[in-house]
């Protein structure tokens, strides 16, 4: 499960930085949100552009049918069987680039709950495999993150995480279906968490 990241422009995400402007410059100021992220937030992804991968604002969540509500998640295991994944999963793949992402567990007290922000070790960016649909008309596109198995790193706070890609993957993620079928399989880097302020 991925309900929640972040998307940090201080002076230490100059990566990030770069990117917010990049979309900024084709959408306008203040069209991306940064801060934390919620699904239905317009945010920065990565997809294919005339043979390069190229930064997009989009929604995050695909509609549901019934018309209320957003799919946020897809699950890695079973994408490729889903209708509302598998051909997004042949042709349209996306990378979501983020400074870290939030999950929570049981706190001490009963009924408490503790935000953990979780990013890869000793580096600003993390980038997430995703999924996405092209929007109608003047809407914008809208994507899922993939979440697979937690690796050792998140077991103690969810059965379930984001399918992490390593910076050197993201051109072969988007391009490549043979790369990105298998990499559904592989276990996510391992992560360090931080306690956060809720």
């Amino acid at each position: 499960m991925c309900g929640r990241y972040v998307i940090f422009t201080g002076d230490e995400f100059e990566e990030m930085q770069r990117i917010v402007a990049e979309v900024e410059k084709k959408y306008g100021l203040g069209s991306v949100s940064t801060g934390e992220i919620f699904p239905t937030n317009s945010a920065p992804v990565f997809v294919a552009q005339e043979g390069q991968v190229g930064a997009e604002l989009m929604t995050w969540g695909f509609p549901k049918y019934q018309g209320s509500g957003v799919i946020i998640n897809a699950r890695a295991e079973t994408a490729a069987e889903k209708r509302t994944f598998s051909a997004s999963l042949r042709s349209r793949r996306c990378v979501i680039p983020t400074t870290g992402f939030f999950e929570w567990r049981q706190g001490e007290n009963a009924g408490q709950k503790e935000k953990f922000l979780f990013r890869l070790p000793d580096v600003s960016m993390v980038y997430l495999a995703g999924l996405y649909i092209e929007g109608r008309g003047p809407e914008k596109g809208r994507y899922v993150i993939l979440t697979t198995g937690a690796n050792s790193s998140m077991q103690p706070y969810h059965h379930r995480m984001p399918l992490v890609l390593h910076k050197d993957s993201l051109r072969e993620w988007v391009f490549d279906s043979g790369f990105a079928m298998e990499y559904l399989q592989k276990m996510p880097p391992e992560l360090a968490a931080q306690k956060a302020e809720i």
